[in-house]
């Protein structure tokens, strides 16, 4: 997937970092374990410190410091999130500030002038988010506005991508611009969904709404059914999505992105992902284990210290402790990915999954 910053191998994990940050990991770490791209938050941003502030820093690449690829959310994920502080209608949705209360508005057309002014290699249509549970009719009355507004999104980003996110670097015509799949969990809706997004001709397309409280095996269901009705030469994108043996399992289906807080967030509550399983280091039997986290990886934390001392950090509450355990856990998810890719080539990757299977299980989402 060729994009103006990289060229990125897929399937791909992307780390989220919710305010122009991948939390407790500093840019130049996530090259290290070779983050291909990342992403930001637009309603966060567009809050602090503002997305004209970013324009006038150099876009998010130069204000954060990260020459890779980056996708930025539409927001809408963000202010479905803010149930009681938001109002929907035809025009967009009007939501008080998570931080101070203020009143602010958001429409398609000011999602994509926000995602433009960071200048991200992906922006995403701003979309609906439908809440779990909820029955046909509103599924169906919220998929028709994510429509509309897919339309919306589209025709602005058209009209305005040829400004450029600022003088004299990447084109804003380079810029890709994202359609999102919603449906609630009925595969008829989704279906219905993916036909008109296909007709509108996105360059790629996300799989969203998921991860919002439905039972894990529904995720994977509605996945499965959607998949078919989205073209296998563009990018497809599974938002907020997953566990090791998900993203695996995603990308065996013929997922070609993926996205999720979980590496980082587990890590901040000490739960770290092994290739024996998933491990709580604040567990007091690590207290004396001299061993490394992992022996079978080869990140910087597995080679140079051990569980007895990630578990005093953890239980000192020491800001290493996250630091390390982030950096970890990416790893772990990025190997994975890469252990993906190399057995796609191979032709081995039933093996693979059966492998990761057997030492993971259930899946999350959300902003970090």
């Amino acid at each position: 997937m060729a994009l103006p910053h990289a060229t990125v191998q897929t399937p791909v994990f992307m780390p989220v970092g919710t305010q122009a940050t991948v939390k407790a990991i500093p840019q130049h770490l996530l090259e290290e374990l070779d983050a291909q791209i990342i992403l930001g938050n637009t309603y966060h941003l567009y809050l602090r410190p503002g997305h004209e502030l970013i324009r006038r820093m150099g876009g998010l690449h130069r204000f954060m410091s990260w020459p890779r690829a980056l996708l930025t959310d539409s927001g809408g994920f963000q202010v479905f999130s803010l149930s009681e502080l938001r109002k929907v209608s035809e025009e967009g949705v009007s939501f008080r500030s998570h931080l101070d209360g203020s009143s602010h508005f958001f429409s398609p057309e000011h999602s994509m002038e926000v995602q433009i002014a960071l200048g991200a290699d992906i922006l995403m249509a701003f979309d609906e988010c439908t809440e779990y549970p909820a029955d046909f009719a509103r599924a169906r009355s919220s998929l028709d506005l994510t429509l509309r507004w897919a339309q919306r999104s589209k025709d602005h980003f058209t009209v305005h991508r040829q400004q450029r996110p600022w003088a004299g670097e990447f084109d804003g015509e380079t810029q890709s611009l994202f359609g999102i799949v919603q449906g609630g969990m009925f595969a008829e809706l989704r279906r219905q969904a993916a036909e008109s997004l296909v007709e509108m001709d996105f360059p790629g397309y996300a799989i969203g709404g998921l991860s919002v409280g439905e039972p894990r095996a529904l995720t994977r269901e509605i996945i499965e059914s959607t998949l078919p009705h989205l073209p296998a030469d563009k990018p497809r994108y599974v938002m907020g999505v997953g566990y090791p043996d998900e993203i695996v399992e995603y990308a065996a289906l013929g997922v070609d992105m993926m996205d999720c807080v979980l590496p980082t967030r587990a890590a901040r509550h000490g739960l770290l992902f092994t290739s024996e399983g998933r491990l709580n280091i604040k567990n007091r039997r690590f207290a004396e284990d001299a061993g490394p986290l992992d022996p079978e990886c080869r990140c910087m934390v597995c080679a140079r210290y051990s569980r007895a001392y990630l578990r005093h950090l953890f239980v000192t509450q020491e800001v290493l402790g996250a630091v390390l355990n982030t950096v970890h856990n990416l790893a772990y998810y990025l190997d994975t990915m890469k252990a993906v890719r190399d057995a796609i080539e191979l032709g081995t990757l039933s093996a693979l999954l059966s492998r990761v299977r057997a030492r993971d299980v259930v899946g999350g989402s959300g902003e970090d």
